[in-house]
Parts: structure tokens; C-alpha cells; sequence
């Protein structure tokens, strides 16, 4: 498959977990992949691994964002797409919830999909050639559970940007597309769970076993359908939000 032949494709958060491997599947169907990350470490090491360019990114700050993209563009002379794949999600309720956690949230998971998108759009209106964005967003943001009440916050503003992006930009030929993922085998999700939830060496085992599918949500699998949003093969949707999980949203045994 090169559905993505010499497009070039940046990727937040794409050194580990969804990102990496939505990194992993550009670079599989043609495309040059540029990857963000903050651990410098990490970042090369996935250099490697993926065949990508790696650039050094908190996406906390503005500024590490615009350059991204600006490097982006420096190397390969224009960005054809985005995926908005870094995020964090520390636990806290409305009650026990920072102010200080709630801004990191938003920086994070909101205001840098933002800047990100802000920066690449201008890129692809300014050549006057189409593009494609995906952001990873997740089902949390249909509500989600009480202790994860900035992370659904945040994220509900990512797929309410996503559509706003999408409408103000289809006359420049430029899709916007989110991806509500449910619960994911990651190696974040594998330190969340020990971390918050005290869970074992036998957390995945108990998982798995209670999905209707039998296991979670695999990175790949999300990459598959990142990729085609990403191509030409999705056609001209645009401003769609996807649910990607094995539970229902609104129906009930």
C-alpha cells in the first residue's frame, strides 16, 4: 500500500502508544513522518525504529508547537497532514481537581491541537493545496468517568474544534476528521493503571476478559483507520468524529 506516497505527515506524541504507531503506518504506505515527543531519548530511539524524523516537542508550550511545524516544513518544504496524537490524562474529579492540573490539561490536549492545526492549515492555504487532519480524541469526551473530569473537558473542546476546523476549511480542500477512541493497550495505559488504579501484573489478564471483543483496543487498528482518514481512499468526509470502541454509546442491556 502507498495511499500516502511522499505525502508528509507530522505526528504529535508520535514517538510511543497510538502515536507511534499511526507514525509507523504513514511510513508504511509512502509517506515522509515527521514525530514529536519530549523525551529526547525516546524520540531517537523511534527515529530508528519508524524511519522518521524526530523533533523535540513539549506541546505544552506554544511556541515548541509552531516550531515543529516550522521544522516540518523547513525539511520537507510543506506539511500534507497532521495527527494530533499527544495528550495527557492524570486523574482528578470536579472536586479534587487543580487549577494548576485543569490549565495543564488544556495546554496540552486542547490549546496545542489548536496551534498545531493553526500552523499547518496556514501552510496548506498558503501553497493552495489540500490536506488532511486527524485528531486522536477519545469516548471520554462524551462525558466519561467522574475522576477524569479535565480530560473529558479538554478533549470534548478538541471534537467541537475538530468540526469547527472542518466546516471553515472544506473550501480550501482541507478535511478535518477526530477519532473518539475507547480503552487502549498502550504503555501509558499499562503505568496509569498501576499508578492510579492499582493494578497488578494481572490488570490486562482482567481487562481483557471483561470486553465484549476480548481484548482492548489495539494501537495498529487505530493507525489503520488513522492512515485512511489521512488518504485520499476516505473520500471527502470531513468534520466526522468517530466513535472507535467496542462499547455503545447510549444503548443499554
Amino acid at each position: 500500500m502507498a495511499d500516502l506516497q511522499d505525502r508528509v505527515v507530522l505526528v504529535s506524541g508520535g514517538t510511543q502508544g497510538v502515536g507511534a504507531a499511526a507514525a509507523r503506518a504513514a511510513v508504511r504506505e509512502g509517506a515522509r513522518v515527521v514525530v514529536t515527543g519530549r523525551r529526547v531519548d525516546v524520540g531517537e530511539r523511534a527515529a530508528r525504529d519508524l524511519g522518521v524524523v524526530f523533533v523535540p516537542c513539549d506541546v505544552a508550550d506554544v511556541d515548541q508547537c509552531r516550531a515543529a511545524v516550522a521544522a516540518t516544513v523547513e525539511r520537507f518544504g510543506r506539511i500534507d497532514g497532521l495527527v494530533d496524537a499527544a495528550a495527557t490524562t492524570s486523574r482528578g474529579t470536579l472536586l479534587d481537581t487543580t487549577v494548576e492540573d485543569l490549565d495543564h490539561h488544556y495546554a496540552v490536549n486542547l490549546r496545542a491541537p489548536f496551534v498545531l492545526m493553526q500552523a499547518a492549515v496556514a501552510d496548506m492555504v498558503r501553497r493552495g493545496e489540500p490536506g488532511t487532519i486527524v485528531n486522536v480524541i477519545t469516548m471520554t469526551s462524551h462525558g466519561g468517568q467522574p475522576y477524569l473530569a479535565a480530560y473529558a473537558a479538554t478533549k470534548a473542546g478538541l471534537a467541537g474544534l475538530t468540526r469547527n476546523v472542518a466546516h471553515a476549511h472544506r473550501w480550501d480542500r482541507i478535511r478535518v476528521n477526530g477519532v473518539n477512541i475507547g480503552w487502549t493497550q498502550t504503555e501509558g495505559e499499562d503505568a496509569t493503571q498501576r499508578r492510579f488504579h492499582g493494578g497488578g501484573d494481572d490488570w490486562l489478564e482482567k481487562a481483557t476478559a471483561a470486553q465484549p471483543m476480548g481484548k482492548l483496543g489495539q494501537p495498529d487498528e487505530i493507525a489503520a483507520l488513522v492512515t485512511l482518514l489521512l488518504s485520499d481512499r476516505s473520500g471527502v468526509v470531513t468534520g466526522s468524529v468517530i466513535d472507535w470502541d467496542q462499547n455503545v454509546l447510549g444503548a443499554h442491556d
